[in-house]
């Protein structure tokens, strides 16, 4: 018999007092619920094990997808934020040494922003203690398995963002 987790509990607890309730729906949606806290919560210590806030991370993060370089105004839109913002965050994060800015090659009234190596050190950091933790918890399964949950919660991700129409990041 497979070990019992703290959900096992907590739909036992519900069945009788909500008796069309289905088992397996409610054991999958507070099991993924409870999963992202758990996630959320290995993320929020691994900025305070890397002196970041959440606002930091977020910019080193899309600077970093964008291959270490991007213009101001690229960041702003990747963040979702007006350029006076990103302006802000920019101050911040080149006063710690983790980006500098630098004139565009391609346009000199533009500059460009890029992770120094110690903003890329940093920012890695923090990623790897996430990333860790989720090879943790789905080392549990074995490649196929991986694979089958990734397809599974693909085919619920594509009906949940075409109800809500919402951007997911």
């Amino acid at each position: 018999m497979e070990r019992r987790d703290w959900t096992d509990g907590h739909v036992e607890r519900w069945k009788p007092v909500l008796p069309g309730l289905d088992p397996e729906v409610e054991g999958a949606v507070t099991r993924m619920k409870k999963l992202s806290v758990h996630l959320r919560r290995v993320r929020e210590q691994s900025l305070v094990d890397f002196d970041l806030d959440r606002q930091e991370f977020d910019t080193l993060h899309k600077l970093a997808g964008r291959g270490g370089k991007a213009a101001p105004s690229e960041l702003a839109a990747d963040l979702d934020l007006a350029p006076a913002s990103v302006t802000g965050r920019l101050d911040a994060l080149e006063r710690r040494g983790f980006v500098r800015r630098t004139p565009s090659t391609t346009d000199r009234r533009r500059v460009d922003v890029e992770l120094t190596d110690e903003g890329r050190s940093t920012w890695l950091g923090a990623m790897d203690v996430l990333g860790h933790e989720e090879y943790r918890l789905l080392g549990v399964l074995d490649k196929d398995e991986r694979t089958l949950l990734n397809d599974m919660l693909r085919r619920v991700m594509v009906v949940a963002e075409d109800r809500g129409g919402a951007a997911w990041d």
